[in-house]
């Protein structure tokens, strides 16, 4: 099997680090994910006229049709420079819903404002009590008339406080963890009945408590069939997960490689710790894990387009696998920088609080073992 990018992959990749590396460096992120808004809008912007945010979506609906790949590549790169802007939840969750289960006036109205960074979407499926089960809702949508009534509360919505469009899961029909009668909505942010409470993460995301309450939702706002929600938001989840494995992979090149740097410099009895044996044997160990979800990460990625069953298990796969190197490779670094890698004027502490933040996110190393195990 050939695992080597294309032309087009590198020519991506090349431009989004470029960029990065020019506007997107740790000083100026301290700066804006301090700020009042959590974030610097005119990033949004230049990605959408660097084509990232087109990269995934097909040619026919307005983007350029790089798929699933293009979206490995543009999240490494993220990752390297702690992007915070909201790319999984917009392009991969949103887009990607959109294109495979919009109706024709949905995608014709929403992909393109998609990849002209017209619109910012988040991604409202957790509950308090749902843990993990993306089926576990206690958020309803009734019917009335043609349309539908929406009213419950979601919990930690990534996002959220930039955005103006909301996909939500609620259930219409059956029980509380039915599998069947899940339905998915793209919701306006601003409709009466929605009430937010936003909050930082301790990433430096921004993320909100949103209460529905009563919220009128036209029935052209309904992605997929009614009640049938359930497989679109696991394939979407799955997607999810491999886009954060990418994102992770970046943020674990960068610890690996600014610790084996740190080792040359910093001396210990008069020569640099990088000679101690133990220290070199911790750095390979770092590497090796950071390789592991590297491979895990090209394993998913490439088999999102397969069945259900082989996507599901490649998703657990890989979501174990970068919780567990994402945690070493974290720790690693702190330890060889010593007392300064929790410092918050050092990038270490804040690549390690992001490992953390996606090693729970959409599952933790333990749900995915069994998820694996049970597939």
């Amino acid at each position: 099997m050939d695992f080597s990018f294309t032309e087009e992959q590198t020519l991506l990749r090349n431009s989004v680090a470029r960029y990065l590396a020019d506007n997107y460096t740790f000083e100026a992120w301290r700066k804006f994910t301090r700020s009042e808004t959590g974030r610097d809008p005119k990033h949004w912007a230049q990605f959408a006229e660097l084509g990232l945010l087109a990269a995934p979506i097909a040619e026919a609906h307005g983007g350029l049709g790089g798929g699933a790949v293009s979206t490995m590549v543009v999240m490494q790169e993220f990752g390297r420079a702690l992007v915070v802007e909201p790319y999984v939840p917009t392009v991969v969750i949103g887009g990607g819903l959109i294109e495979r289960s919009g109706s024709d006036a949905m995608k014709e109205e929403w992909l393109p404002k998609i990849a002209g960074g017209e619109t910012i979407m988040a991604f409202a499926f957790a509950e308090p009590q749902g843990r993990y089960n993306l089926a576990d809702l206690t958020t309803s949508a009734k019917t009335s008339g043609a349309d539908y009534v929406l009213s419950g509360q979601k919990s930690v919505v990534l996002g959220a406080p930039w955005a103006d469009q909301l996909i939500v899961t609620a259930r219409s029909s059956g029980g509380r963890r039915d599998a069947d009668g899940i339905s998915v909505f793209l919701v306006d942010k601003k409709s009466k009945g929605i009430s937010t409470r936003d909050f930082p993460t301790v990433d430096g995301n921004r993320a909100s408590e949103i209460t529905f309450e009563n919220v009128e939702v036209p029935a052209a706002r309904l992605i997929g069939g009614e009640g049938q929600g359930l497989a679109l938001v696991e394939r979407a989840v799955d997607e999810a997960i491999a886009a954060h494995a990418a994102e992770a992979t970046g943020a674990m090149k960068v610890l690996v490689d600014a610790t084996v740097e740190y080792s040359k410099t910093r001396k210990q009895f008069g020569v640099p710790i990088g000679k101690f044996q133990v220290l070199q044997h911790r750095m390979v160990d770092m590497f090796v894990n950071a390789e592991q979800a590297m491979s895990a990460t090209l394993m998913v990625t490439l088999k999102l387009g397969e069945s259900d069953a082989e996507r599901a298990k490649a998703a657990s796969a890989a979501k174990a696998q970068i919780g567990k190197s994402g945690r070493f490779v974290g720790q690693g670094a702190v330890q060889v920088h010593g007392g300064m890698g929790m410092t918050d004027e050092l990038n270490v502490g804040h690549y390690f609080k992001r490992l953390t933040m996606l090693d729970t996110l959409y599952g933790s190393v333990d749900h995915h073992l069994k998820r694996f195990a049970a597939a």
